[in-house]
């Protein structure tokens, strides 16, 4: 699967009249993920399999669900923070039993397998109803992303897809049954760590996605997030972030660039962005910055 994943990676629901999206993943360029907020009124449906797995996490109630499958009928009260898991490829029918606010999280099979490093199948596994603290926190700060639609988050981003891949492998799949198999090499070498900088100080500017600093380091992306991070202490988006401050820095204590122009070129959304960031890492502005040459 490749490109931005959109409606047409999912069953259906959100297309409903019910359902009522505040907010969605849409137009921010994420390929393993899709992302979306709504309202959603009481209904009963059938659904297709969709390409990509579901998660659906509850942001209040308790609110009764009923789901069906191979002619059995399961219901549950969900409580808010109950999630609702249903595997890519498989048919849903569903009845919503009161008003409800969610978060709809689609994420690739093709991201759900890397994530598992093995040569058998990762098959995600049928549930409503349970919580998952680790989970919830991540499709929540992955909401915040979409809420603040920052290009520059892109990293971010596929950082927090790559940790709601591997915490469904590992935690909510058959696979967590399974003795584990021994991962390949998965080292950052030099040679290898020296290739990703040059791409970074290359790309600085745009809204670089984890999969193409996986692809020069020569890992898959899981294999890489966490080589980066046991390599230079940082997750790969906060390196960035960091290399992008201190270029901001740079230009703006030795060039006559507009502020404006001295974020984009560091890859912040706009000079607001870049004030507010180092406003909380350095407890500074750019016009300070300048002045102080």
């Amino acid at each position: 699967m490749t490109g931005e994943l959109g409606l047409g990676d999912t069953q259906g629901i959100l297309l409903r009249p019910e359902v009522r999206p505040a907010r969605t993943s849409e137009g921010l360029g994420w390929g393993s993920l899709y992302l979306s907020t709504q309202r959603e009124l009481p209904y009963r449906d059938a659904f297709d399999g969709a390409p990509c797995h579901l998660m659906v996490l509850h942001l209040d109630g308790p609110v009764t669900v009923r789901r069906g499958r191979r002619g059995l009928v399961s219901t549950e009260r969900v409580p808010a923070g109950g999630l609702f898991l249903h595997p890519a490829e498989t048919t849903l029918n569903v009845e919503l039993g009161g008003p409800l606010n969610t978060v709809h999280a689609y994420l690739t099979d093709e991201a759900l397998q890397e994530a598992g490093e093995g040569r058998r199948p990762v098959r995600l596994e049928e549930a409503f109803g349970g919580t998952d603290p680790l989970l919830e926190q991540l499709v929540l700060a992955l909401d915040r992303v979409v809420r603040d639609r920052q290009p520059g988050d892109r990293t971010y981003a596929d950082q927090l897809a790559v940790a709601v891949a591997a915490q469904l492998a590992r935690h909510h799949s058959t696979r967590r049954r399974e003795s584990p198999e021994p991962a390949g090499p998965s080292g950052l070498t030099d040679r290898r760590f020296a290739a990703v900088r040059e791409l970074l100080d290359a790309r600085i500017s745009e809204a670089l996605p984890l999969k193409d600093m996986a692809g020069v380091a020569g890992l898959s992306v899981s294999q890489f997030a966490r080589a980066f991070k046991a390599r230079t202490g940082q997750p790969p988006h906060r390196y960035l972030m960091r290399l992008r401050v201190e270029q901001a820095v740079r230009l703006l204590r030795t060039s006559t660039l507009p502020i404006a122009d001295v974020s984009a070129r560091c890859g912040f959304s706009h000079q607001e962005h870049l004030t507010r960031v180092l406003r909380a890492q350095l407890g500074t502005t750019p016009a300070t910055l300048r002045r102080s040459g």
